[in-house]
């Protein structure tokens, strides 16, 4: 449960119709298995002590008479179980019957939640054997104890404050205004659903929607679990379909028409970061609720739950390609209405031959065809100096040419080496003067033709850059519209690589495949031997490793230690521990320490979730502390490694 992480279960036993006994042997089976392998919450279908198709069988006192002697023996099972459970069951209060979800903890009962929308139509009667929930909690005398007995109940962790639960049953979820709303709004971050819902052509994919959909409404976890296939009798089959979804995403889901249990580890913190971060996600101001505390141990178990090491870029190739024909139509629709609204003549773009500038080109393209410009006014600056190799220089111009710019070139060798007299600069000294020193002749180069040319400079630097200030400030840092500034550059590889996979000239795609195939470097050193000098990746680390501390740390909010066990994980096999703590403490200290230059970025589209324009997604003071960040990171690193 450390950083937030909690095992769940849903769980869908053998049973038979009617058998209350054999069905209590096969809970309390599963809550022994469930409990053993660390789930924390586990959960149990709709009626499923009797099983949901007793029909008129809920009417004899026979049967409900077994089932309270049943659930005081599975609470009694639970109580060296370190979980909270659920238990659909029906119960007698007051001369009603009702559907209510039992929750077990530690060898009690905790609370009867009540089902508040019975469906009575199509193949369901509900409302022949029960009755609708109350609107309020109550305490209820049962087996010479008083319980609570009501909708909406939350259940709170002692140990754990933001791990607070509440259940509805089956049809609550499916209904207009689910009980679970006001559950979320009060602070449960966990809604759990003991169902029955049978088996129909269709239905499991809109059953899955739903509960994705409800978890992405409440900023929850959603924990479904479904009658199986032990409930088919008479006109209706049930297929056990489990479901565990998490913010609008399914962690995990079972195989329809097979018995069983599903897990999944949600993250309580990540949904307390969401609802924290949304303002639209509205607490409700008076608490009328009921709590409940439950207890379970503050383990630390092993993550099981993964993380995609690439969380900008869809596996899938279809889901990739689509993803990549969206992103660059968002960037060129926000190029064209600079474009448009400056009444600019021409689009300026400093071109490398690297992965920024050619994506950069590739998108003004894109933009004037939209306007119905002349690509020949893209006007596309190759300014060779000390570190220019020739395969960059004649990818650069070979690009520009086949994209129809105009191709103009701009040595600056000579104006860098009469700046370094100017100001008493030692040409052999390779240190940051010498290297930024070339990015603003380049700049200056840029914004002076975009003048002559009626135009706009197109900035070139990508969102990775901007995460870690490796931009020369007033330099390549500065632009009049930055067309990949909320692009990662995991990213603009794959954009790139998407239109040269996508590209008809055959010369222009060869092109940009060797653009794909040169190793990303400034160039702002000597080359060895005609070959690139100066590799980016070696001085800053790998773009791979920082795009994932990016992400995470901005779209969750996840703290370093948290950061670090996750990539241990997502990385493994590909990098040690050592590498990924070199690399995750290089980007924390860059990133605190370079906010001043992302203070002042130039306007530029936002493609994704994640972005750092100073006037969207973060605000941060340029002047912040990284210590307490890099402490969290240091304490993580020094631990014993259980995760």
């Amino acid at each position: 449960m450390r950083h937030g992480f909690v095992k769940v279960a849903a769980a869908t036993p053998d049973i038979r119709v009617a058998d209350v006994a054999y069905n209590k042997e096969q809970i309390c089976r599963l809550i022994d298995e469930t409990t053993a392998e660390g789930a924390k919450i586990v959960v149990f279908p709709e009626l499923v002590l009797t099983g949901y198709t007793c029909g008129d069988l809920f009417t004899q006192d026979v049967l409900l008479g077994e089932v309270r002697r049943a659930i005081k023996e599975v609470a009694a099972a639970t109580r060296e179980k370190d979980a909270l459970i659920f238990v659909g069951m029906p119960l007698a209060v007051e001369g009603e019957l009702y559907n209510v979800a039992a929750a077990l903890n530690r060898g009690r009962i905790l609370g009867f939640t009540t089902k508040t929308f019975l469906p009575n139509y199509g193949e369901f009667y509900e409302m022949r054997q029960f009755r609708e929930g109350p609107e309020d909690v109550r305490y209820i005398p049962f087996e010479g104890e008083k319980i609570l007995f009501g909708p909406r109940i939350l259940f709170e962790a002692d140990a754990m404050p933001d791990l607070i639960v509440s259940a509805e049953i089956c049809e609550d979820v499916w209904s207009p205004v689910p009980p679970s709303i006001d559950a979320a709004r009060e602070g449960a971050t966990v809604i759990v659903n003991c169902s029955a819902s049978d088996e129909t052509i269709g239905k499991a994919a809109y059953r899955k929607s739903l509960i994705e959909g409800q978890s992405a409404r409440l900023m929850a976890a959603y924990i479904y679990a479904n009658a199986g296939e032990g409930e088919s009798t008479t006109d209706l089959v049930f297929g056990g379909h489990n479901i565990i979804s998490e913010n609008g995403t399914t962690l995990a889901e079972g195989e329809r028409f097979r018995n069983g249990v599903i897990y999944a580890q949600i993250d309580v913190k990540r949904l307390i970061s969401e609802r924290r971060k949304n303002t639209t996600f509205k607490t409700a101001r008076d608490r009328h609720l009921l709590r409940v505390p439950f207890h379970v141990e503050m383990t630390r178990t092993r993550l099981s739950r993964r993380f995609p090491s690439r969380p900008f870029v869809p596996d899938a190739k279809e889901e990739r390609d689509r993803r990549c024909e969206e992103i660059l139509t968002i960037q060129a629709m926000g190029l064209k209405k600079r474009l448009a609204h400056t009444h600019a003549k021409s689009a300026v773009v400093g071109i490398s031959g690297g992965l920024d500038s050619t994506l950069a080109l590739l998108v003004t393209a894109r933009a004037f065809d939209r306007l119905s410009m002349d690509r020949g006014q893209i006007i596309a600056v190759t300014m060779p100096c000390f570190g220019t190799t020739d395969r960059t220089y004649n990818n650069a111009c070979q690009m520009a040419l086949k994209l129809g710019a105009r191709l103009r070139e701009v040595r600056i060798a000579d104006s860098v080496a009469s700046h370094f007299r100017d100001i008493g600069h030692d040409m052999e000294d390779h240190s940051v003067t010498y290297e930024n020193s070339q990015a603003r002749e380049r700049t200056q180069v840029l914004m002076d033709i975009s003048n002559q040319t009626g135009g706009l400079v197109v900035g070139t630097g990508d969102m990775s850059e901007l995460a870690l200030g490796w931009a020369t400030y007033n330099g390549d840092h500065m632009s009049m519209y930055g067309v990949n500034a909320s692009v990662p550059k995991t990213l603009v590889r794959h954009l790139v690589r998407y239109c040269a996979d996508t590209e008809k000239d055959q010369e222009l795609k060869a092109v940009l495949y060797d653009v794909l195939d040169t190793p990303v470097s400034p160039e702002l050193l000597p080359p060895k031997d005609g070959q690139i000098a100066q590799k980016t990746e070696d001085l800053v680390g790998p773009y791979e490793l920082h795009d994932f501390y990016l992400y995470y740390f901005l779209r969750f909010g996840y703290e370093p230690s948290k950061i670090y066990r996750i990539a241990k994980e997502a990385f493994a096999g590909e990098y040690d521990e050592e590498t990924i703590y070199k690399w995750l403490r290089t980007f924390c200290w860059r990133f605190f320490s370079q906010q001043f230059k992302r203070s002042c970025l130039p306007d530029g589209p936002k493609v994704g979730t994640v972005a750092l324009s100073p006037r969207g997604d973060w605000r941060m003071p340029s002047d912040a502390c990284v210590d307490v960040w890099i402490r969290d990171l240091e304490k993580e690193a020094k631990g014993d490694g259980v995760q």
